[in-house]
């Protein structure tokens, strides 16, 4: 384990953030990390409790929020879908904050709830019914759905038709729990229940959710003396109204507090957590005094209630019968530790075959099975969730900076700097703590969880980790953090071979996903750059092909099953003719028919496959040279075969609409350059079409590419958008040193690695998904990828049909998966 970066706020400006009491952290699916400050002005004694939103490619660009709370905030909540996030207060008031126009840094308030005056102790969102199983010990089998498969789980509530109906559940510090719903037309129906009949005081609480569609809730009155409550709720929707019943399950006593040697020792309960959401059997209990503290881990177990042997002798059917009881276990227990500040919980679903804690010790090197404790002392631990023994160590001294001198250290009268909030990411590679000063430190986990191993193992369980992301759409930016230069080439060819080995259907649905992985992947190596460029013109390909034959419609309704862009790649795989009119006669024209702005407005996109296409012929003669973009694409039949389909239908569209041709600059005005470069694609297709059985372009093929510089003027492609990410700068084992609100300037290394893949910061900008010029200083406002840095307009200046449905494909994130964030309003 150790430190990625450190990010922290500006001491100079005359608002200083602080930590705020409770600090509360969340971690989101999509990285995205929610945490909060309290914020005091010099001039003004009140204190404004602020959410801060970022991303963890680009943790400078931070989003405060002004929360609105009018009391100090308990709890973030991060929802499924990684896309909306609950925040509750000590005033009983709950809100639902949203992206703004799908910007990971604008958000805004869409509902809430509130109980008055009564704090929110515990907080988590409806189970939705989607739980998918890791099975550690199936990682070698090729089979996607055998490492992972789905678990029989039931929404908290279901809509009619078994749709999971979306909401929230807390529990307050009086006892109450309150449940809010969130109807389809956007009203929110709210309940609340008391626990028991007997209401108590809640310092402490957890919530969890059971396989049939039950809720249990953990609470404690924060002394370890008494005991520890669960209790199940359910809740229905009667008569239009929110219903909900509870009902008492078995509690327990820490195993600390029924030692004679122990009993007085711990006195209060700091912390009690289930280990899962989705795991309600099992839970964690900490125990502290002013110095030191005690972890234990407990399982809820069936087992046989013993029969006297009276009622045995009286009916020998019962005794066969046994009745069977709920009844809590101690699995394990530490022994006295430094005081515990934070802990966090892994969010991995590794499934265990036997949850015996010696079986489990054999695995405990797979990512998931460690949770995370940090120490007043300024320590992390890692340590195993069953056994609680410890795996890795991060020692507070790593954080502090290197310059500060040791005896000012050791002098000083101050507390030791610790973390007050931990998290981990959804891979548990990565760790996030808040510390008393208000710095954020991005901490890597590493996959063996502190044990040796080889290359080999690593990779497998890097590859693993990456299949699992591709499978659930989660993203894997804190994988990236493990991925050495030297790793790349394994890890894309690894995770290819695995891809080819699923069924059909599951790699049309993985297509995409997988270009963009490969191609992050490739962007931590110099030696794969130009394969980053590839995959990201594949991306581009894919989505262009798909808009444009979406577009095509059957001339007669009552068609046969085929659809006109079935059609199109049946009859040109069938005619093999190199002659572009003579491909164009076997197809029904009336289905390319489109109106004239529609072929208008695609030009952009039309003239990016033509260029695309001339570019490549170009760089034949050139093909031996892996280093140059495009050099995949040679020997990608299945790539070829889709630009030729799309060059048929943009010979039928110039029919009827001439200008939205694409334009070449050609040497003689007689030339029909669309006929010439089909020929020239054709004759290159037939040389790979069979991917098992490729065979080299002949060299009058070669010849005739060599001449068409001469014959037509070739582009300039903008292969990679400029990114300013701060993964690539993470290799090393030193740790950067960040600053919020300041972006830090990119290294020399990195504008040498790309820069004849990228346009310079003074050259005219470009639209990456319009293809269209911006100007050297755009005016219009722009956002940009999370992840490739893929730049485009926030408002669509052509108001077509055709191509509000191109853009509708990204509204919601880029074309590599990645999240938008808001540029400023004039970038250069």
């Amino acid at each position: 384990m150790d430190v990625a970066y450190i990010c922290e706020w500006d001491k100079r400006t005359r608002t200083s953030h602080c930590p705020s009491i409770p600090l509360v952290c969340a971690w989101s699916c999509r990285n995205l990390i929610a945490f909060t400050t309290d914020q005091r002005c010099e001039e003004e004694k009140d204190v404004t409790h602020l959410i801060h939103i970022l991303d963890t490619e680009h943790p400078w660009d931070v989003y405060s929020i002004n929360s609105g709370h009018q009391e100090v905030i308990t709890s973030l909540e991060w929802d499924q879908s990684g896309s909306r996030l609950l925040s509750a207060d000590a005033d009983g008031q709950i809100k639902c904050w949203g992206m703004k126009d799908h910007l990971a840094n604008s958000w805004q308030s869409l509902v809430g709830s509130e109980v008055d005056g009564d704090p929110i102790v515990a907080l988590s969102w409806l189970h939705n019914g989607v739980k998918l199983a890791l099975h550690v010990e199936k990682s070698g089998v090729s089979s996607f759905g055998e490492k992972f498969s789905r678990v029989k789980f039931s929404p908290s509530l279901t809509l009619f038709g078994g749709k999971p109906m979306e909401g929230w559940i807390a529990v307050t510090v009086s006892g109450l729990v309150t449940v809010s719903l969130l109807k389809p037309n956007g009203q929110v129906l709210t309940a609340t229940e008391s626990l028991c009949r007997l209401r108590c005081r809640v310092a402490l609480a957890d919530i969890a959710f059971t396989g049939g569609g039950n809720i249990v809730v953990a609470t404690c009155d924060g002394s370890s003396t008494s005991p520890v409550q669960f209790y199940k709720v359910c809740v229905s929707v009667v008569s239009e109204k929110c219903k909900i019943d509870t009902e008492i399950l078995p509690s327990l006593f820490m195993r600390c507090t029924t030692d004679p040697a122990r009993k007085d020792k711990f006195p209060a309960v700091t912390h009690l957590k289930f280990l899962a959401r989705d795991m309600s059997e099992q839970v964690l209990l900490c125990a502290s005094n002013q110095c030191s503290s005690i972890a234990e881990c407990w399982s809820l177990r069936k087992e046989g209630l013993p029969l006297n042997n009276i009622f045995q002798q009286l009916s020998p059917a019962v005794s066969d019968k046994q009745p069977m009881i709920l009844k809590w276990r101690i699995l394990s227990a530490t022994n006295e530790l430094e005081r515990v500040s934070a802990v966090a919980l892994p969010k991995l679903p590794i499934s265990l075959t036997n949850t015996d804690i010696k079986v489990a010790n054999e695995t405990k090197f797979y990512p998931g099975l460690g949770l995370a404790l940090a120490f007043h002392d300024g320590n992390v631990h890692i340590v195993h969730r069953l056994s609680l023994q410890p795996m890795a160590v991060l020692y507070g001294s790593s954080l502090r900076p290197s310059d500060e001198p040791s005896l000012k250290r050791q002098r000083s009268p101050t507390p030791c700097i610790h973390f007050k909030a931990l998290q981990m990411s959804w891979t548990s590679l990565a760790l996030v703590g808040l510390d008393t000063q208000g710095k954020l430190s991005m901490l890597r986990v590493s996959p063996s969880m502190g044990h040796a191993l080889d290359m080999a193992t690593s990779l497998r369980h890097l590859l693993f980790l990456l299949e699992y992301c591709m499978v659930t759409g989660y993203d894997w930016w804190d994988i990236l953090l493990h991925v050495q230069p030297g790793m790349v080439h394994n890890l894309v060819e690894k995770l290819n071979e695995e891809y080819t080995r699923q069924n059909a259907a599951l790699q049309q649905v993985l297509s995409t996903r997988i270009l963009a992985m490969k191609a992050s992947l490739c962007k931590l190596s110099p030696s794969t750059v130009t394969r980053v460029c590839d995959y990201h013109a594949k991306l581009f390909l894919i989505s262009i092909s798909c808009t444009l034959k979406s577009l095509l419609r059957p001339h007669v309704l009552n068609t046969p099953d085929k659809s006109p862009g079935d059609r199109l790649t049946e009859i040109c795989n069938k005619f093999t003719d190199s002659d572009i009119d003579k491909v164009m006669i076997n197809l029904k024209t009336e289905e390319f028919v489109l109106d004239m702005p529609t072929l208008q407005s695609l030009q952009q996109l039309i003239q990016w496959v033509g260029d695309f296409i001339l570019y490549l012929l170009a760089s034949l003669p050139n093909q031996g040279s892996s280093f140059r973009p495009g050099h995949s694409f040679l020997r990608d039949g299945a790539s070829l075969g889709t630009l030729r389909e799309m060059m048929v239908m943009i010979r039928i569209w110039g029919l009827l609409k001439p200008s939205c041709l694409p334009v070449y600059t050609a040497t003689s005005d007689t030339q029909d350059s669309m006929s010439l470069l089909f020929r020239l694609l054709t004759r290159l297709w037939l040389c790979c079409r069979d991917e098992s059985h490729p065979c080299e372009p002949d060299e009058a093929l070669i010849d005739e590419c060599c001449l068409l510089p001469s014959q037509l003027l070739i582009p300039n492609m903008d292969w990679l958008p400029l990114g300013d990410g701060i993964i690539s700068r993470l290799q090393s084992k030193l740790p950067l040193r960040l600053q919020f609100g300041k972006s830090p300037a990119a290294p020399s290394y990195a504008a040498v690695q790309y820069e004849a893949y990228t346009r310079s910061p003074t050259q005219p900008k470009i639209d990456h998904l319009r293809r269209l010029h911006l100007g050297t200083f755009p005016t219009e406002p722009c956002k940009s990828c999370t992840r490739c840095g893929s730049v485009t307009m926030l408002k669509s200046p052509n108001k077509a049909t055709a191509v509000k449905q191109w853009e509708q494909r990204w509204i919601k994130t880029c074309l590599c998966g990645g999240l938008w964030r808001k540029m400023p309003h004039s970038y250069s």
